[in-house]
């Protein structure tokens, strides 16, 4: 899919659901081929709250507003820095190398939640790998939110339904861990 492709489909998931926060997730060399704040401006003008540029260090642009994304690797200095930086959450990599669905959520994810709550003060969403209600329900009792994006590409190619039903999962995955450490 272009770009402007891309784009499109923001503005058109934004006019159907105009309360929920949208935040495309991209490349670097997506933007050095598109212009930087030309891409910046038209996810905002599309219906973006902000944006992710996975390959992309939090010293790198700081003027482009963004959500900023640490690993288990990121030294303790990375993630303050990430944290200093973000876009109103900071997405904690759950895991060391390529995204997609997993089996388990990541062993790495507890100390990964532990540093980055001494050294920031924004909230932390968990990603990369997480693919089932159990996944969501697992990780929610250390993150304050949860990133899905595989799997949910994987479930909205059977339709709409079908991504409906799934979201539905995670919520209630999500709603019922609320409620137990409520």
């Amino acid at each position: 899919m272009r770009t402007r492709e891309c784009l499109d489909v923001l503005r058109q998931t934004h006019a159907l659901v105009p309360e929920t926060p949208l935040v495309p997730m991209t490349y670097a060399s997506l933007l050095e081929a598109y212009g930087w704040e030309r891409f910046a401006d038209d996810v905002q003008a599309a219906g973006g709250a902000s944006m992710i540029i996975v390959d992309l260090p939090a010293d790198e642009r700081p003027d482009l507003r963004r959500v900023q994304l640490v690993a288990p690797t990121s030294t303790d200095e990375r993630i303050a820095l990430a944290g200093d930086s973000t876009d109103g959450w900071l997405y904690l990599v759950t895991v060391t190398g390529t995204t997609g669905a997993r089996g388990e959520v990541s062993s790495a994810l507890p100390g990964l939640v532990e540093r980055a709550r001494r050294l920031v003060s924004v909230p932390l969403y968990a990603g990369f790998g997480i693919s089932t209600p159990e996944h969501a329900r697992s990780v929610a009792t250390l993150a304050d939110g949860i990133v899905v994006g595989s799997r949910a590409l994987q479930v909205a190619e059977e339709g709409p339904d079908a991504l409906r039903a799934y979201v539905a999962s995670l919520r209630t995955a999500l709603d019922a861990e609320a409620v137990i450490a409520g």
